[in-house]
């Protein structure tokens, strides 16, 4: 328990830096909300303009905006929305991430699934014929940029198979009438060429360190010495190696929360996919600060909640760190 407790009280900190830094440095970007409405208005006037910015409460001086900001969002207040909707900053979000979340949390556990043992065999099988398979496999694709990667699974089984579709989350028209078994089938059928971009570029980085750790535990002196004592093979890796190998894959996992989330503004953009990375991209453009901020609020918390849990884990698997608190 002092061990959860210590790390829950170094995000708070943590997250009151982020914010700081990440409203500031918002703001240095040339340009303001009232441009859109202004700059390519031939009748706006300084007045007007100048009522524009009292409006948005950008003529305070910017230490005093982020103080306002930071007493909405102690009271759970994101604000509205600079666009013409005026909508509440929440009320966005809570639209946006339910779906953000589903695409991440099912690409993370593919990439689990699938890295962990491409990794596991191929250090078990160092500079064979699969080793160097996979090796070359995942970093051609993790050199790849998304977009491209996007673009050819696109080209083939959208354009010229015409196997899946290749934007949205559902059929335009019908999804209406379709019964609770056809719905599913038809998310599924759209989200397989987005979560496969994903997961794509998460194999590389996961598979070879998972390689990597298991290499390192397989030249230990007690694995040796379990197989110097006749164990079988499987009982050597999986009971004797694996534990200790999934501490630095525990550590990785939690630190790639924040790029999956950073990745979905690039895919759900090619994508045409309504979730958060699209709303977080679209606000930029817009310079719409309010849902800029609240974007900003969320990727963070899931980043420090992803390193707590990667914490809580190492500590799980790894006794010494949880005595080390304990003392």
């Amino acid at each position: 328990m002092n061990f959860i407790f210590n790390k829950l009280l170094q995000l708070i900190p943590t997250f009151l830096g982020i914010t700081l830094i990440s409203f500031f440095v918002m703001h240095l970007a040339p340009g303001e909300p009232t441009g859109l409405e202004a700059d390519f208005n031939p009748k706006m006037t300084p007045e007007v303009r100048q009522k524009l910015r009292e409006q948005y409460g950008l003529d305070n001086p910017i230490h005093i905006q982020y103080l306002k900001w930071m007493k909405g969002l102690i009271t759970l207040d994101l604000g509205k929305s600079f666009s013409s909707d005026k909508r509440p900053v929440w009320d966005k979000i809570k639209e946006t991430l339910p779906i953000t979340l589903l695409l991440n949390i099912i690409s993370l556990l593919l990439i689990i699934l699938i890295s962990a043992p491409l990794g596991i065999y191929s250090a078990v099988n160092k500079d064979g014929p699969f080793d160097k398979g996979v090796t070359f496999s995942v970093f051609f694709f993790y050199a790849a940029p998304t977009f491209w990667v996007a673009l050819i699974l696109m080209l083939i089984f959208g354009v010229y198979l015409k196997w899946l579709p290749i934007s949205g989350l559902h059929s335009l028209m019908g999804y209406q009438n379709m019964n609770i078994f056809e719905k599913i089938l038809d998310w599924t059928r759209h989200l397989i060429i987005p979560i496969s971009v994903s997961v794509i570029g998460g194999l590389a980085g996961i598979s070879r360190y998972m390689r990597s750790s298991m290499l390192d535990v397989l030249n230990q002196d007690y694995v040796m010495t379990a197989r110097a004592k006749g164990l079988p093979e499987n009982k050597v890796i999986f009971k004797h190696a694996l534990r200790n190998a999934l501490l630095p894959l525990i550590t990785i996992l939690g630190l790639s929360i924040p790029g999956l989330i950073g990745g979905s503004v690039i895919f759900e953009s090619i994508f045409a996919i309504p979730g958060i990375g699209q709303l977080m991209w679209m606000s930029v453009l817009a310079r719409d600060y309010p849902v800029l901020m609240g974007n900003l609020v969320i990727v963070a918390i899931l980043t420090l909640i992803g390193n707590l849990l990667a914490d809580i884990g190492y500590a799980l698997a790894d006794p010494r760190i949880r005595k080390g608190y304990k003392n």
